[in-house]
């Protein structure tokens, strides 16, 4: 046993071992005890004691039978697989720190004393071999999907498709990744669902997007008997974004450029989209006396719109909200209800062409999108995590150990 110091507090413990298993010098042949003929050295990372590293070298024995000359060596596989650097404990102990605490793979390097490349290959393939253990799709009857941009450069495509299982929110549990395929359009939603074949697509009952069209297009096209939601967020997301060009445009006819601090529609930008609710006096004063001048008519038509809606959503009774929601969505269609606001008129057709998908939030528990936003948010923490990704396959299977259903395996 040899202690070699690092420098940082921590070392590297070399401990000279070889193994218990002598069924290696049994001739597998003619069953006669085989001799020593030569062996050899190797080193192999074992799990870390603190934050020092344990390499094992091991001795192997190649043996020779004296009676009908065949050759034979001591058995690893116990320790490590194949010919890798690391133990199976040493894989499985980066794992857990990969997926449970979210370590980076540098990190969990620098403490193994091996090097970066080597841990990578070895997570990565022994994450996939646990999560291909049982089939994903097995339990699937609700998704969500949404758009994840995964690289940020000048060249190749930067978004990928997201697929989130949101079957475990009826039971408390939180969602998890389903997988992710580059692109974002209707063909390469169209084509993963496809390519899961008939029983997965006629078990699915629930698809939770945003407002954009390609997944409602792929969703009518492969998942005809399913019912498409439109998350919450995105829809109070629109009405938002309205409420900010009427805003913006009456402070262009106003004063014929953007607001600037001290103007009245600047500084009530935020107070704006703020539900009315939570406003402090201060805002509420401010915003009624902004609203409260008839130059912003169209103003106040969309704040009222915007506020409606978000009451809809906070409503405790799902039915009641759903009434409620029915009512904005049909008078936007009316064009005499938005002559005096063409924004409001955009979002009315926008509403009124996806009317079903909206109600349908009301009468589906657990079928909001918000998980699939949050899914998207641990990956952008992933990101950060790894500082980057070149590789898109590398992105998915680590996405996958670190957003998906394997924290459950190793946990249970």
């Amino acid at each position: 046993m040899r202690f070699l110091d690092r420098g940082n507090g921590s070392g590297v413990w070399q401990i000279r071992c070889e193994t218990g298993d002598e069924s290696a010098r049994a001739c597998v042949s003619c069953g006669c005890v085989c001799r020593v003929r030569t062996s050899r050295e190797r080193t192999v990372v074992h799990v870390p004691l603190g934050s020092d590293a344990i390499h094992l070298k091991v001795r192997v024995c190649t043996y020779e039978c004296v009676t009908c000359a065949r050759m034979g060596h001591d058995d690893l596989k116990a320790l490590v697989s194949g010919r890798t650097l690391l133990s199976r404990a040493a894989v499985d102990w980066a794992l857990r720190r990969v997926a449970l605490e979210s370590a980076s793979i540098s990190a969990c390097a620098r403490t193994l004393g091996c090097s970066w490349n080597a841990l990578d290959r070895a997570v990565r393939a022994h994450g996939m071999r646990i999560l291909s253990r049982s089939d994903p799709y097995a339990r699937v009857t609700r998704i969500g999907v949404d758009e994840h941009v995964w690289r940020h450069g000048a060249f190749g495509d930067r978004y990928v498709t997201v697929i989130v299982d949101l079957t475990p929110r009826a039971d408390g549990a939180p969602a998890r990744l389903l997988d992710m395929v580059p692109g974002r359009c209707a063909r390469v939603f169209a084509n993963w669902l496809e390519a899961r074949g008939a029983c997965f697509r006629d078990r699915v009952e629930v698809v939770a997007m945003d407002a954009f069209s390609g997944w409602k297009q792929a969703a009518a096209r492969m998942l005809a008997h399913a019912v498409e939601v439109i998350d919450p967020f995105h829809v109070v997301h629109l009405a938002a974004g309205r409420l900010t060009m009427v805003r913006c445009r009456l402070q262009r006819e106003a004063t014929g450029r953007r607001g600037v601090k001290g103007e009245r529609l600047y500084d009530c930008r935020r107070a704006l989209l703020k539900t009315a609710s939570l406003r402090t006096p201060r805002q509420r004063e401010r915003v009624d006396t902004l609203l409260a001048d008839p130059v912003n008519d169209a103003l106040r038509l969309a704040h009222g719109v915007y506020q409606r809606i978000i009451a809809c959503y906070r409503h405790k009774d799902p039915r009641l909200g759903r009434r409620m929601m029915g009512a904005p969505v049909d008078a936007l269609a009316e064009p005499a209800a938005t002559r005096r606001c063409p924004e409001l008129r955009s979002l009315g057709r926008t509403l009124k062409r996806r009317r079903a998908d909206i109600l349908a939030y009301f009468t589906h528990q657990h079928s909001s999108n918000g998980p699939t936003e949050a899914i998207n948010g641990r990956l952008e923490t992933l990101r950060g995590i790894a500082m980057g990704f070149d590789n898109f396959e590398h992105y998915r299977q680590r996405s996958l150990i670190h957003s998906g259903r394997i924290k459950d395996i190793l946990t249970h």
